[in-house]
């Protein structure tokens, strides 16, 4: 017996048969079961497609197709959820458009409601990368899952920092969930989907489209309590999940950044408008309730002096931050910071960017 899983699969298999059309089909037929019944003409006179898509779907309108398709899905590992699911994320159900039905490899479980996304351009600077990166590990650390488009940039380090924190990380993707997009990170897909998930609304087979990403990226702001913009350009379509985000009712955090380099200047910007700057993770922990043991912080660094602990603890609060402020906030001079900041370099603690910038690793 057919049910509206079913009819999705059915819909969401035929290329040019997206979210708008669907809807466009559901508003004139009522109910899946409808558009099951009609008449090709009906049909290509409700949606605007390509000439022939309406025959496709016409053609694929069987059960011995769904059931064949299920097949292939369930051969590649891949899960089929649709809004009337219990694992379908409850946040993402509710936003103005949520996806009618989603692909999935890996899993999506109750804790991944503690989530924020972080996001921002491909062509990051290293400041953007290592920022991205040493945030979403230490908010995987405290649970948080981190949601983000696996492009290159700032999403794929945010991937990778939340598994190197031994946490869970989603990507949401502008093509099938079978395809790897870009295909350099094959390595990091196949370890998000054994650490949390890869999803995508379109069927398997698609391939990744400039019209696709802008579209995704209301899931992306959909699955998350906030957003944090780490590097963007004024034009940047990392701006378009910022919208998605405000009218989700998100929160927006935004990484402050040099006020000379083109991405920092869509950050910068969303600050001015209202964005919460964010230099460190206690601003984004406090929106979640969590409060950050300082004990704790302190002894995750095993095997230093009390100076370097203590640099450590400067650079961890204001990061990024420039070598001579540590020596004016520490009273240390110069060649004592040089010295110590030498020393946890070679530690693999802290690292050293253009201009003297000092981050932690």
């Amino acid at each position: 017996m057919m049910n509206e899983k079913d009819y999705l699969i059915w819909l969401s298999s035929v290329k040019g048969i997206g979210y708008k059309s669907i809807e466009k089909l559901l508003r004139y037929f009522g109910s899946y079961e409808e558009i099951w019944n009609a008449h090709a003409n009906e049909i290509e006179s409700t949606i605007n497609v390509k000439k022939g898509t309406v025959d496709k779907l016409m053609e694929v309108r069987n059960i011995d197709f769904i059931n064949e398709y299920k097949k292939k899905l369930d051969t590649k590992g891949i899960e089929c959820l649709y809004k009337g699911d219990e694992e379908y994320p409850h946040m993402l159900r509710c936003i103005p458009s949520p996806p009618h039905i989603l692909y999935m490899k890996g899993r999506i479980d109750e804790t991944d409601q503690k989530s924020i996304a972080i996001i921002g351009s491909r062509k990051c600077t290293s400041y953007g990368k290592n920022t991205a990166y040493k945030f979403a590990k230490e908010l995987a650390a405290y649970g948080i899952t981190i949601i983000s488009g696996m492009a290159y940039g700032i999403d794929s380090a945010a991937h990778r920092g939340a598994l190197d924190g031994g946490g869970r990380t989603i990507a949401v993707l502008g093509c099938g969930v079978d395809i790897c997009y870009p295909k350099s990170n094959v390595n990091l897909m196949r370890d998000i989907i054994a650490n949390g998930a890869v999803i995508s609304e379109y069927n398997m087979g698609t391939n990744p489209a400039p019209g696709n990403f802008p579209r995704r990226n209301r899931i992306i702001s959909g699955l998350s309590k906030g957003v944090l913009v780490v590097e963007a350009g004024l034009k940047s379509g990392t701006l378009i999940t910022v919208d998605y985000a405000l009218e989700q009712g998100r929160d927006v955090f935004s990484v402050p950044g040099n006020i000379n380099c083109a991405v920092s200047k869509g950050t910068n910007k969303l600050i001015k408008e209202g964005a919460k700057p964010v230099t460190c993770i206690e601003d984004i922990l406090e929106e979640f309730n969590i409060k950050k043991d300082r004990k704790e912080q302190i002894d995750r660094y095993p095997d230093i002096s009390d100076s370097e602990r203590a640099v450590l603890e400067i650079v961890e609060r204001k990061q990024p931050i420039h070598i001579d402020l540590i020596g004016s906030l520490l009273s240390f001079d110069a060649c004592t910071v040089n010295s110590i900041i030498t020393i946890l370099e070679i530690k693999d603690l802290l690292e050293q960017l253009p201009g003297r910038i000092i981050i932690l690793k």
